[in-house]
């Protein structure tokens, strides 16, 4: 049987796992499911069409699943989805989809939102992604497996992070980040690659030296270097086994309209 606190309102029609443990005041609206071991610590908010997976805690005054801040949003039966082992802190924000961007707002497993984070409608949200206090992701983002947004930073509309890559703090990203890049800035700029964040994951030494290499081709060949779809294709031919110089081809190549962040002295390409 769930542990649900006296002064706490939980929807009759809402699913709880029977390890779920609801704590004082919180809410739980009629289409939010709750999976074996979530904790509501206290005053928490889940509201809407809403997944949460087994042991995802959430801090006080967290406000889960309620209508995005879309204008566009008509009452939709859009969803949000939250996978498992989440640690959610207080007064973070998500929404579910909309019906401009497919209904569903994803976050992966195994994820950490400080205090404050936004995750707003249609994001895809991968596994091991770390939003640091205040971070917020606009509507219809996707950020890769283990990118980590910095405090107080804020990512654009239809922006896409690359897995493994970080966003330093402050940072306002409008454009895509490339999988193990680093971006900073008040209008962030690439300024190399998350060389701490690859180590720490294990990646061997010659997948590092390859990916630094192929870094080197794409963003510091200066202006007789082509584009940088040509240099792009350089790179690909140059490292045919190179896994993590190929996440990068495949991501470049797949440009979704926002263009790549580059570093600040670089051309934008073509």
């Amino acid at each position: 049987m769930a542990d649900i606190h006296a002064t706490a309102i939980v929807d009759p029609e809402a699913e709880l796992a029977e390890d779920v443990s609801v704590g004082p005041y919180c809410v739980v609206g009629p289409d939010v499911a709750l999976a074996k071991g979530v904790r509501l610590r206290a005053h928490v908010v889940v509201d809407g069409r809403t997944r949460i997976g087994e042991g995802t805690e959430i801090y006080p005054f967290a406000s889960i699943g309620l209508p995005p801040q879309d204008l566009k949003y008509k009452g939709e039966p859009s969803e949000l989805q939250i996978g498992a082992r989440n640690v959610i802190r207080e007064y973070v924000t998500m929404n579910p989809g909309t019906e401009g961007g497919g209904m569903l707002t994803k976050v992966g497993d195994g994820c950490l939102f400080m205090v404050s984070a936004h995750v707003a409608h249609d994001c895809q949200v991968g596994d091991g992604v770390i939003m640091a206090n205040n971070a917020t992701l606009a509507g219809h983002v996707t950020v890769g497996d283990f990118a980590i947004i910095g405090g107080l930073s804020a990512v654009h509309q239809f922006v896409r992070i690359g897995h493994h890559a970080m966003i330093g703090g402050m940072s306002g990203v409008e454009q895509d980040v490339i999988p193990f890049g680093s971006v900073m800035g008040e209008r962030a700029a690439l300024s190399g690659l998350n060389l701490i964040g690859l180590k720490r994951r294990g990646f061997p030494k010659d997948e590092i030296n390859a990916l630094r290499a192929a870094y080197k081709t794409l963003f510091a060949g200066g202006k007789d270097s082509g584009t940088l779809a040509e240099r792009v294709e350089t790179i690909a031919a140059r490292y045919p086994d190179a896994q993590a110089v190929g996440d990068l081809v495949r991501f470049i190549r797949g440009d979704a309209g926002r263009g790549v962040t580059q570093p600040r002295a670089a051309g934008n390409g073509g």
